[in-house]
């Protein structure tokens, strides 16, 4: 009997000295000797950090090896940033009986920057098929290119497919190019087309434009409006260019008589996510995915994709309250 008695007290004893354990750990805080939450972050912002490593600018000549390793031209942005788009122009994708366009959620892209120190970096959000999805990932690893996030935009689509967020780092750009096209040749990417002339679409653009206080452009037949992170972001030691890899999006792509289908994304850090997510759901939004975009990101930030269709401005002024509830600025054309 005493030996089962002992056996029942293991629990309790476990119990208390679990108890002591966090009491302990807690005293200083009830003593008032730590120091205050606020004061902490306050220090540790990117603002205040030393040795960081910042991007430099560059001329599109400086890319043209770069363009030669991934077969396919880009442009220059912000005078910092080298992108180019590779969209999924062979995909057929339906989401909710809407027929996707590619520049609405189908757009591949990547982004080299070089900085101070003799680095390059490598940033993309890649659109892969579910078929495809782990030969290029197999691709990545073999060229020591990472991969950060594996998600979706869309909701309930035929054929299935994923978004890949990559990541590369090293001192000659141009290897971090071959090995991106590697793995986009195991893939069905196609080549590159020359850009069309802008055309009008079937929206109210200036309505639309008033709505989220933001003067948008017209990408593919679809009107966007972008937004970036008013903080310095950082990943690692490096200072990321506003808009690299930290865009709130809202992506409009026309369907007559002035409804649209929207899939957005919003970047937010940890305090303004729940705000957000009420948001979008009090604007009639459905959810399709929670989650972040980097592993070193400094702020933290999180990303949430949302689907939404109807009248395109009504949507935009509903949207407006997950543009205020984030500390974001409309991005420079």
């Amino acid at each position: 009997m005493a030996r089962n008695r002992q056996q029942d007290n293991c629990p309790r004893v476990e119990t208390s000295r679990r108890r002591v354990l966090a009491t302990a750990a807690l005293a200083p805080i009830l003593a008032g000797t730590t120091t205050p939450a606020h004061a902490l972050s306050t220090r540790t912002t990117t603002e205040a950090r030393s040795g960081l490593v910042r991007p430099v600018p560059t001329a599109l000549s400086d890319w043209s090896g770069v363009a030669d390793a991934l077969g396919r031209s880009g442009d220059l942005k912000r005078k910092v940033m080298y992108h180019t788009g590779l969209p999924r122009r062979d995909l057929l994708v339906v989401s909710r009986g809407v027929r996707v366009e590619p520049a609405l959620a189908l757009g591949s892209h990547v982004s080299f920057v070089r900085y101070d120190d003799g680095s390059a970096l490598v940033m993309g959000d890649v659109v892969v098929t579910e078929h495809e999805l782990q030969q290029f990932t197999d691709a990545l690893h073999e060229n020591g290119i990472q991969q950060t996030a594996i998600h979706k935009h869309l909701l309930s689509q035929s054929p299935d497919v994923w978004w890949i967020h990559i990541h590369g780092h090293g001192h000659d750009p141009v290897v971090l190019a071959r090995g991106l096209r590697a793995a986009f040749d195991r893939t069905g990417t196609p080549p590159p087309l020359p850009s069309p002339p802008p055309q009008p679409v079937d929206l109210d653009t200036a309505g639309i434009d008033a709505a989220l206080g933001v003067n948008g452009a017209t990408d593919g037949g679809i009107y966007k409006c972008i937004f970036v992170r008013r903080e310095t972001i950082t990943d690692g030691d490096l200072v990321l260019p506003p808009g690299l890899g930290s865009t709130s999006s809202f992506n409009f792509q026309p369907l007559g008589g002035g409804r649209a289908a929207i899939s957005g994304d919003c970047a937010m850090i940890a305090d303004e996510v729940q705000d957000v997510l009420v948001a979008l759901r009090r604007a009639g939004a459905d959810l399709v995915e929670l989650h972040n975009h980097g592993l070193r990101d400094e702020p933290r930030l999180f990303f949430t994709h949302f689907w939404v269709v109807g009248d395109g401005v009504r949507l935009a002024r509903a949207l407006r309250t997950t543009v205020d509830a984030t500390n974001v600025v409309p991005a420079a054309v």
